[in-house]
């Protein structure tokens, strides 16, 4: 356009050239003539270029932050942008529109938009924009981050076409780690990712509730149970046996100590399982015998009182009345055995009476009118003067004897 407008002007000149040639001298040589048409081109073309250029209009353009200033005979914003080679989409930002018409001192703003990934917690998206920074991008998008929630670039980085962006939400979980509680906030999905994110280390043994694999929720909870697997030695006592025999020297009812029962000792190992500290099981591993055990032996009289009086014989001996009340060998008060060292209680049917040893000596045989043989072998304290107290095998016995006046006959 502009070359042809140039070529018309040149026409022109060359026309009044011609008018011009007629009023110099003819004298002029051709080459003169020559010299002085090339000089009218010259100052034509001159003239051309500044006219061209004087009538192109001055935009400043911001470019992707970028600054320039461009001289343009383009008649709209997206005419301009074609000459930049700007390829403009629709979700860049522009101003003015690319309709607007182009004028001298006009400012155009250009940023082109880039497509980011956002992947915030299960949730995906694609966005087009022209955030500058990762900050402005959150403001943009409203996510509103709080200081436990964790991004997978710095806020203050740059937006990169095509960038991969994700956010994980924090949450509140309570984690017991060898039965000490606390709260905590983790982005973890799994609880191996949890236990990885506080640097948690477990041995060999060590159980976690639930399992590794398992998800976690917000206000769930992850317990790590330590478990030790111990050896514990301990010396226990063995306890001694008794061992009773048979004596047809003693009185029924009376006992002799032959040979005192000592304890033995033994050693155990136990695999011991501890569950936070806490023992929660015991296994026996082995066991050693360090000091083997004593059987206490013990003489048991069998000898029967009333076999040493012939059936059908009247005793003989010193004869008194005395006031009988009777008594068991489970009375309020009553040991089970007697102040001479009979077992009452595992012989029940023994006969045995309680005296007052200045009236009836310990260790006499006697009869009782209406009790039969017996031995005197025990004492009370309510038992003073002619007082005896008679051994029945039950409760319903005694109540039965109740209390009355008696011949009692003392053997020797």
């Amino acid at each position: 356009m502009v070359l042809y407008n140039l070529s018309k002007e040149k026409e022109a000149f060359f026309i009044v050239f011609q008018n011009m040639k007629n009023l110099f001298p003819e004298s002029l040589s051709g080459r003169s003539w020559t010299i002085i048409f090339a000089s009218f081109v010259v100052l034509l073309t001159t003239l051309g270029i500044f006219f061209f250029e004087g009538s192109k209009n001055t935009v400043a353009m911001t470019l992707n932050g970028k600054q320039m200033v461009v001289n343009t005979h383009a008649d709209t914003i997206k005419e301009l942008l074609d000459e930049l080679d700007v390829s403009l989409s629709s979700k860049d930002y522009l101003y003015p529109k690319a309709t607007a018409k182009v004028k001298d001192d006009l400012k155009v703003v250009w940023k082109q938009a880039n497509m980011v990934h956002i992947v915030k917690d299960s949730e995906k998206k694609t966005i087009w924009t022209t955030a500058d920074t990762v900050a402005e991008l959150l403001k943009e998008q409203k996510i509103l981050l709080k200081e436990h929630d964790q991004i997978s670039a710095n806020p203050q980085a740059a937006i990169k076409n095509k960038m991969n962006l994700k956010i994980n939400i924090a949450f509140h979980l309570t984690y017991v780690d060898g039965g000490k509680t606390q709260k905590v906030w983790t982005t973890s999905t799994t609880v191996a990712d949890f236990l990885k994110q506080q640097g948690t280390k477990l041995k060999e043994l060590d159980r976690v509730e639930p399992p590794l694999t398992a998800n976690i929720r917000e206000n769930g909870v992850v317990n790590v149970i330590r478990v030790e697997k111990v050896t514990d030695v301990v010396e226990e006592p063995v306890q001694f046996a008794v061992v009773t025999k048979k004596d047809g020297n003693l009185q029924k009812g009376q006992e002799k100590v032959i040979a005192p029962g000592k304890h033995g000792r033994v050693s155990k190992q136990y695999e011991v399982m501890l569950e936070n500290g806490k023992e929660v099981s015991r296994k026996l591993i082995n066991e050693q015998n360090i000091l083997q055990k004593q059987d206490k032996i013990v003489a048991v009289g069998t000898k029967d009182l009333a076999s040493q009086v012939s059936r059908g014989e009247t005793p003989k001996g010193k004869e008194f009345y005395v006031t009988a009340t009777a008594y068991t060998a489970y009375c309020n008060g009553c040991s089970g055995r007697t102040a001479t060292g009979l077992n009452l209680r595992a012989n029940p049917n023994m006969k045995v009476i309680a005296v007052d040893p200045r009236i009836i000596p310990l260790g006499s045989k006697v009869y009782v009118e209406g009790y039969g043989y017996a031995v005197a072998a025990d004492t009370g304290g309510a038992i003073k003067g002619y007082i005896i107290d008679l051994l029945m095998p039950s409760h319903a016995d005694a109540y039965r004897w109740g209390r009355k006046k008696v011949k009692i006959t003392v053997l020797n």
